[in-house]
């Protein structure tokens, strides 16, 4: 370590024969790709890790050096806290349930900006140990091209969760951690952060992958809700639950834009997905769904167990639970029980609407966002007016 504390002493190998099977193949490879600089032996490495390698090797980076973890300057971690505010806020209840589901493993973790900075950590960090400490200060930069290959850099370039154990990481110093990591969408769909759960010199995990990234959608979840707006979509394909964190979001404001969506709710509907180059544009409900968005509004007047069957412009199916404003903090818990089709919903609320209009069926139709047909013929198929 030098006079400021910021670096780690490399660990000495252990000979061959007396590592596990799976860090044998990993010995090999280091020895191949990184000594050689030669092709590592099939299967001995993930797609994922083998491109971190490549990078840092094309970067000038060299395995045997010390990493030196160096912070961002004072005033730019000030920037950083300030421009991610809303994110540790929202993570932070979520990180401590986090934290102590991970309590005895000798694992914490650490939430990082899109740049690969520390913002937050959560779970039992030993400060006393630098390996652990250095890490672990706000403003430390854990970014690829700073540390080289971590379930952290790996995570925000690859944009997919990652497992990474020992000599997988890049620098041979930091092969006394084992990570898991994470990328964290915001809600417009732009890649904000990603959370890492980390131990050092810990028993092998690999279910953290799935631990981190279960708490990542939680955490996306919560961005989600945080934005304004007036209406709630949580959208699952038919014959599945709604009210869980599988749940596709969607956020309308009250002209039926759509501000806020999740990961998953963008998986559901590609009109959805971030449009790059450039700013997210702004994308109207009646882009993605079938129906004119009065109707989603209205059937939220019905309780929060009123779910839809909706068409997508791309000729699929959802099942819809509108959620008004006042509605967006209660859980949904197990099954909706109430389940109307959409046609029975539909038809419910153009009756509604022309009794409102006093019979007028063109000023109901036009109320409705629909053609004058349209309210005639979804009529017609009940019976008529």
């Amino acid at each position: 370590m030098d006079e400021n504390g910021d670096t780690m002493a490399t660990p000495t190998a252990a000979p061959l024969a007396d590592l596990p099977v799976r860090s044998v193949g990993i010995a090999q490879a280091r020895q191949f790709a990184l000594e050689e600089h030669s092709a590592a032996p099939a299967g001995s490495l993930s797609p994922g890790v083998e491109r971190s390698w490549q990078r840092c090797l094309q970067w000038g980076l060299e395995p045997q050096r010390a990493v030196v973890f160096d912070r961002v300057s004072h005033q730019q971690t000030l920037r950083t806290q300030e421009a991610n505010q809303r994110l540790v806020q929202t993570a932070r209840p979520i990180l401590d349930k986090l934290g102590r589901a991970i309590v005895n493993t000798r694992y914490f973790a650490i939430l990082t900006n899109r740049d690969g900075v520390v913002v937050d950590t959560s779970g039992a960090i030993d400060h006393s140990d630098p390996r652990a400490d250095l890490i672990t200060r706000i403003g430390t930069d854990l970014s690829e091209p700073a540390v080289g290959t971590t379930a952290i850099g790996m995570a925000l370039t690859e944009q997919q969760p990652v497992w990474l154990h020992h000599g997988e990481h890049f620098f041979a110093n930091t092969s006394v951690y084992s990570c898991a990591g994470a990328p964290l969408m915001g809600p417009d769909g732009v890649c904000v952060g990603m959370l890492d759960v980390t131990g050092i010199d810990a028993v092998e995990r690999p279910e953290l992958k799935h631990l981190v990234t279960q708490t990542a959608t939680q955490i996306e979840n919560a961005l989600v809700l945080a934005q304004s707006h007036r209406l709630l979509l949580r959208l699952n394909w038919p014959g599945h639950r709604l009210g869980s964190d599988a749940d596709g979001m969607v956020c309308l404001d009250g002209d039926g834009w759509i501000t806020a969506a999740n990961p998953i709710a963008r998986q559901m509907v590609p009109q959805l997905a971030p449009r790059t180059p450039g700013p997210t544009s702004a994308i109207h409900a009646g882009e993605v769904f079938g129906i004119a968005f009065e109707l989603l509004f209205d059937a939220a007047q019905h309780g929060h167990e009123t779910v839809l069957e909706i068409p997508l412009w791309t000729g699929l199916r959802l099942l819809a639970l509108p959620m008004a404003r006042t509605h967006e903090a209660q859980p949904v818990h197990g099954e909706v029980r109430a389940q109307r089709s959409l046609k029975d919903i539909e038809t419910a609320l153009i009756r509604k609407a022309v009794e409102q209009a006093r019979g007028n069926v063109a000023q109901a139709a036009q109320a409705l966002g629909i053609s004058r047909a349209t309210v005639y013929r979804k009529l017609g198929q009940r019976g008529g007016a």
